[in-house]
């Protein structure tokens, strides 16, 4: 599990290969991976906005921005959290990810919470 803390947003990151919906000999190999966002600190904060880095095991790069997450922006007051899964599929059998949610105070403030950078490997990619 990976995991990083931005002004008590807590995000923590687990990854999992997928071999059957991987092509291995098409260069297609899918992940899941399921974030859990925690809001431990003292004021209530949404989800309004994602950005994304991918790094292909080849050096490729990609970028993915947009709204919310899965469909929502949740609001997460002190103490609560929120998770979801989504997917990602690479060329290669290894690659990281990492990247940013912009959150919204009820002030109108924005402040963007880490996603820690974390690792994509299909099972003895590495060998």
């Amino acid at each position: 599990m990976f995991e990083a803390t931005t002004q008590g947003i807590v995000v923590s990151v687990e990854s999992r290969y997928l071999p059957e919906h991987s092509e291995p000999a098409s260069e297609r190999y899918v992940f899941s991976y399921t974030i859990r966002i925690v809001n431990q600190g003292k004021e209530t904060a949404q989800l309004r906005r994602r950005h994304w880095h991918i790094m292909h095991g080849d050096g490729h790069k990609e970028e993915v921005e947009g709204p919310g997450v899965v469909g929502e922006q949740p609001r997460l007051e002190p103490g609560t959290g929120f998770e979801y899964t989504s997917g990602c599929v690479l060329r290669t059998p290894h690659g990281t990810m990492h990247g940013q949610y912009k959150m919204q105070r009820p002030d109108g403030s924005f402040f963007e919470a880490e996603i820690p950078a974390f690792s994509l490997s299909a099972p003895h990619a590495l060998n």
